[in-house]
């Protein structure tokens, strides 16, 4: 008989990039019947608290702490209270619901929760989302069972204990719909009142939560020669809050479809009106990419910590999905150029939909698998 963990307490926090994976599996773990528990850390708690109620995952919020940095002795003094107040919390609740296991989804946020399971003698399991392994998750291994990781780890040997891949796991919504580009583009045009065109080679651009203005500004400017240079070329185009005003000004005169939005909810409708996407390369950008089959131009972020896009971004490359840029080099020209290489070449779908993960789709499930095989049956 296989043993299934019948309760899970997730600990996440920071940026999304850590908390929706983390989201996704306590959402698994509810589908199949048992218990779960989201620990929540970070000055995004509440609001994240508050995403998660709306799919009756259960939550808990712990004190907000920092990442710490010697060049800031406020911050470490404040992640240092933040430690031990919420390991002693942590500690306390976990005494009192009695969890299977503990599921860390890296940044520091994970530690007090994880110190206080190891003090319980509960076992422990670990999730990177990127390409690289995070300090928090290499600091942690030491405790750890096992450490799966959402790509093949460039730093896998810096680990202490086992580390396998287990992908990355994606927002069950994305998958709901399976849409042509054909009905892609008319969902799309029919709530946002666009003028997409289902023949016309269809750029996705965006940012992600980091850096959009110098990709909104370059590539704006070369999507639009393009498109004046060949024609039948339209853009799908997600700005960033802030970036809207600047970029609805840009597009004022303009003389090809552009759908401007500044954020989408159904990503899969932009995924699947795509030909190609131009974006950012945190990890669950990546991922999505690859589970909708698409080719990407990516542009790391360069002040992501230890650089782990630059090696999100070489995951896909590797795949013979991607053309990579970077950032400090980007200019019209370049983006120009590398655009009109990739339209004419026509073979983009063929590339996308090949490096195409098959199991793309399953990271939440082979988290909950690889947890519990390594639980042990009772």
């Amino acid at each position: 008989m296989i043993f299934m963990t019948e309760y899970l307490v997730i600990t996440c926090g920071g940026t999304g990039g850590h908390f929706y994976p983390g989201l996704s599996i306590a959402r698994a773990q509810l589908a199949r019947g048992k218990k779960v528990l989201l620990l929540l850390s970070g000055k995004n708690a509440e609001a994240q608290s508050r995403i998660a109620g709306k799919f009756s995952v259960p939550c808990r919020t712990l004190p907000y702490m920092p990442s710490p940095s010697p060049k800031h002795p406020l911050r470490c003094w404040q992640f240092l209270r933040g430690l031990f107040s919420g390991k002693k919390i942590a500690r306390m609740i976990m005494q009192s619901e009695k969890p299977d296991a503990v599921l860390g989804m890296g940044s520091f946020a994970s530690l007090p929760v994880i110190w206080a399971a190891k003090k319980l003698r509960l076992p422990v399991f670990l999730h990177d989302g990127n390409a690289r392994i995070g300090r928090a998750n290499r600091r942690l291994s030491r405790y750890a069972q096992l450490l799966a990781t959402a790509f093949p780890a460039v730093n896998g040997n810096k680990v202490r204990c086992k580390c396998v891949v287990a992908g990355m796991p994606l927002r069950p919504e994305l998958k709901q719909e399976t849409l042509s580009k054909i009905e892609a583009i008319r969902v799309l045009n029919g709530k946002y009142d666009g003028l997409l065109e289902a023949g016309h080679f269809t750029i996705l651009l965006f940012g992600g939560s980091q850096g959009a203005r110098k990709l909104n500004d370059v590539f704006g400017r070369a999507v639009k020669r393009l498109a004046g240079k060949y024609g039948r070329i339209q853009l799908i185009h997600l700005s960033g809050v802030g970036e809207f005003s600047a970029m609805a000004s840009f597009y004022a005169e303009n003389d090809y479809p552009v759908l401007l939005l500044d954020s989408l909810s159904e990503m899969h409708w932009a995924y699947n009106a795509a030909d190609l996407v131009i974006a950012r390369s945190g990890g669950s950008s990546v991922a999505e990419i690859n589970a909708f089959g698409k080719y990407a131009v990516l542009v790391p972020y360069p002040y992501a910590m230890e650089l782990h896009q630059d090696d999100n971004a070489g995951y896909l490359k590797s795949l013979g999905a991607a053309e990579v840029l970077s950032d400090a080099a980007l200019t019209e020209e370049k983006a120009f150029d590398l655009l009109e290489k990739l339209y004419l070449a026509g073979d983009l779908a063929q590339k996308g939909c090949s490096a195409r993960r098959s199991d793309a789709w399953d990271g939440a499930k082979n988290m909950l698998d690889l947890i519990d095989r390594n639980c042990g049956a009772k």
